[in-house]
């Protein structure tokens, strides 16, 4: 579930959704609002899966993890330059 394999595709993984969670981090934005943002996109039907609440924190917490993101003193995620 967190990497794409044979039985799961790159837009069902964790991985896929780390991916296109950054598109939306040009500025630096609140986790409500940032999961509202993805959230539309689902709505629209653009994005081949539909993760829940649950699997955007984890893409969250991997983002962090390897450096990619992190927050500044307002709470606000923003990508590390």
């Amino acid at each position: 579930m967190i990497f794409p394999s044979k039985h799961v595709r790159l837009a069902e993984s964790i991985l896929g959704l780390s991916a296109f969670v950054l598109k939306f981090l040009q500025n630096p934005k609140n986790i409500d609002i940032l999961w509202g943002e993805v959230k539309q996109i689902y709505n629209s039907s653009s994005f081949p899966a539909n993760h829940s609440y649950d699997n955007f924190i984890l893409a969250i917490d991997y983002l962090y993890l390897v450096g990619i993101i992190n927050t500044n003193e307002k709470g606000e995620i923003f990508i590390c330059s």
